[in-house]
C-alpha cells in the first residue's frame, strides 16, 4: 500500500466525523461500502447491514454525539490483502459530556475510491 492509499483512507476516516455531525446523511456512500456491516452493540444499537438501515438507525437516534473527532489511525495490510484500520475517537454529547470509542475498520478500495466496509466501535470505559 503506498502513501496516496493510505492518505485517502484516513481522509475518509476524517471525513466520516464531519458526515455524521452535519447530518449530511446523502453523503453517506463517500464513507461506506454498499454492503457495509456496522457493529455498534456496545453502543446499544444493533449491528446493520447496508447504508439505508445505518441511515435509517442514525436518522432516528437522538442519542448521538453532537461531535466526533478521529484521531490514532493505525492502518495495517494483511498478506491476503486486507486493509484494517484501529482508530480513536472522542465524542461530544448533547450535555457537553465527553466520551472515547475505538474503531475497528475493514477499509476496501472500490472505484469511487477507499471505503469503510466493516467497523466496530467499542465505548472507552474504566475498568
Amino acid at each position: 500500500m503506498d502513501i496516496i492509499d493510505t492518505l485517502e483512507i484516513q481522509r475518509v476516516l476524517s471525513l466520516y466525523g464531519h458526515v455524521v455531525d452535519e447530518r449530511e446523511w446523502d453523503r453517506m456512500a463517500e464513507l461506506f461500502t454498499a454492503d457495509l456491516v456496522f457493529d455498534a452493540v456496545d453502543f446499544g444499537s444493533e449491528v446493520t447491514h447496508g447504508i439505508p438501515a445505518l441511515r435509517h438507525m442514525w436518522e432516528t437516534n437522538d442519542k448521538h454525539p453532537l461531535a466526533h473527532h478521529a484521531t490514532n489511525m493505525v492502518i495495517t495490510e494483511e498478506a491476503d490483502g486486507t486493509v484494517r484500520v484501529i482508530s480513536k475517537g472522542i465524542g461530544v454529547g448533547r450535555k457537553g459530556l465527553v466520551g472515547s470509542v475505538v474503531y475497528r475498520d475493514i477499509v476496501r478500495k472500490e472505484a469511487q475510491g477507499w471505503r469503510i466496509a466493516h467497523r466496530v466501535a467499542t465505548r472507552r470505559r474504566a475498568e
